[in-house]
């Protein structure tokens, strides 16, 4: 098939190596130079903007915010008609909603596909897919989806796929603040972190997230970027957000959102995720 692949970043790049390599032609768009430059260096051209781009089977969205989602249906609007588009963003129901509208009056089919596993599965085609909508649409992009990850069925209206994300990302979130306030409680405790983790994580009290974040919590504020600490800003802010929206009490979530604030407020906003351990340590 031939599949645009808007959003070629750290998580979409990968994904779109997977869809590459599966044998379909691919096209990125990415506003930022160093991602296009990244995606060339790896095989796949890449445009700046959806309005230099050619006729495609599929579209593939990977923005970061709900912002840009709603700026690039607004350029794209004009050339969708016939198009299978796949939003795969954490951007929150509403977004995925309003963008659908707008998509399917123009001609064109929407499938709200959000994703999870991080750049890790991203990379080796692993990442779970939470779909929703018809089910032609789903079954018509179905081969690019499946060089992805594997698909679960969530429902058949856009929205329905970003409300599991939104309970998905209310757990990463609250899960990696716990790991970071467990790790820090040792060290307080007059324990090695280091030792403590591999005695913990694999009993009742472990967690994904203490296991994948948990040995970068170790390391120093210049580990590798798997995921920024402003990500899980905007997507604790997302889960906010829905709860308010329908009256749900997140106590957690608005601890866990809190501590990424700081972190971002501390200059941490471009570093791990996993960094968030700092703010504690600036107590």
């Amino acid at each position: 098939m031939k599949v645009i692949f808007v959003g070629v970043g750290a998580i979409g790049l990968p994904m779109a190596l997977q869809i590459h390599n599966a044998g379909h032609e691919i096209l990125g768009v990415d506003v930022a130079e160093v991602s296009r430059q990244r995606a060339q260096a790896q095989g796949i051209e890449a445009v700046e903007r959806f309005s230099l781009t050619p006729d495609a089977d599929v579209v593939v969205v990977m923005v970061a915010t709900p912002q840009q989602l709603a700026a690039l249906v607004e350029e794209a609007l004009p050339k969708v008609a016939g198009q299978r588009w796949v939003i795969m963003s954490t951007v929150g129901p509403d977004a995925v909603i309003a963008a659908a509208a707008l998509l399917l009056k123009a001609g064109a089919s929407v499938v709200d596909a959000p994703v999870t596993g991080g750049t890790a599965r991203a990379s080796t085609g692993e990442l779970v897919i939470f779909a929703s909508g018809s089910d032609a649409a789903i079954a018509e992009v179905a081969p690019v989806l499946n060089a992805m990850g594997k698909v679960k069925f969530v429902g058949h209206k856009p929205g329905e796929g970003q409300g599991i994300k939104v309970i998905n990302q209310h757990l990463c979130s609250v899960h990696i603040v716990a790991a970071a306030e467990a790790l820090n409680l040792a060290q307080s405790l007059g324990l090695d972190p280091a030792h403590v983790l591999p005695l913990v994580e694999g009993g009742a009290a472990g967690s994904w997230m203490l296991s994948d974040r948990g040995p970068r919590m170790l390391q120093g504020s210049d580990v590798e970027v798997s995921s920024a600490i402003n990500i899980f800003v905007k997507d604790s802010g997302l889960v906010a957000d829905a709860a308010s929206a329908c009256h749900a009490d997140v106590p957690l979530l608005q601890i866990a959102h809190a501590r990424y604030l700081a972190a971002a407020n501390a200059g941490l906003g471009q570093r791990d995720d996993s960094r968030v351990i700092e703010t504690w340590q600036q107590e």
